[in-house]
């Protein structure tokens, strides 16, 4: 049976890998972009394509349109992906009330109306699964990151107390924390640096944008009926006793 899933920030990255295993998984996918959505997905022939909603997910109005859209085109959501996310590095004495705000406000405060907002179909429907796309540094920390690692560590203790919160009507609510993950972020780096950063990975490696779709993917699951509140670690073991 098809489902409707929205991933914010699914025009590229992880949120493209997870929009893609729902797709080919034959969902009814929309994605949310700030700018322009790539060439391949500005195309919306047939419902196998996935479906761009512009969308500035630090925008309370913007959401709540999106979400219009997508009911009035799709029908109501039943699986959401919060994988809307940005970096703006610096140390916390040089760091910015703007660059702390940024981050805090991407990362966390979007995931928290974007959940808001799908909620109460899925709590008419008795049904529903959210997904948090959260890093390993939420609680390993990350010299030069304050603002990302704490919007982060929010997000796990948004999730659980969300759980708690809508658990009576069967909705789900979970975290995956990916650690190294070769997207544009990584790519941006020198090959010296990227293997510095995978040789403390214990697994030896940087994961694919698809290995975190397929823990999502599973999440959403009608086999993972029972997980709610759970922390999924997708870090080759980076974060391993945390």
């Amino acid at each position: 049976m098809k489902r409707v899933v929205l991933v914010t920030g699914g025009s590229r990255g992880i949120g493209l890998a997870c929009a893609r295993r729902f797709q080919a998984g034959g969902d009814r996918v929309a994605i949310t972009y700030r700018t322009a959505p790539p060439g391949a997905l500005a195309g919306r022939s047939g419902t196998e394509s996935l479906w761009p909603v512009a969308c500035d997910v630090t925008d309370p109005a913007a959401v709540d349109a999106a979400f219009g859209r997508i009911e009035a085109e799709l029908g109501a959501v039943e699986v959401l992906v919060c994988s809307a996310g940005v970096t703006d590095d610096g140390l916390v004495l040089r760091m910015s009330e703007e660059r702390w705000s940024r981050v805090v406000e991407t990362d966390l405060s979007a995931t928290f109306r974007a959940a808001k907002r799908a909620l109460g179909p899925m709590l008419r429907a008795r049904s529903g699964r959210i997904i948090v796309i959260s890093s390993v540094v939420a609680y390993l920390g990350n010299a030069g990151q304050a603002n990302y690692s704490a919007a982060k560590a929010g997000q796990i203790g948004f999730v659980r107390s969300l759980a708690r919160e809508v658990a009576s009507r069967a909705v789900t609510v979970n975290v995956v924390t990916p650690g190294l993950v070769a997207t544009d972020m990584l790519a941006a780096l020198s090959a010296e640096q990227t293997a510095a950063l995978a040789s403390r990975v214990p697994l030896g490696r940087v994961a694919t944008p698809d290995e975190i779709a397929a823990a999502v993917h599973f999440l959403a699951s009608p086999e993972a009926g029972y997980i709610t509140g759970a922390v999924l670690a997708v870090d080759g073991g980076l974060g391993m006793g945390h």
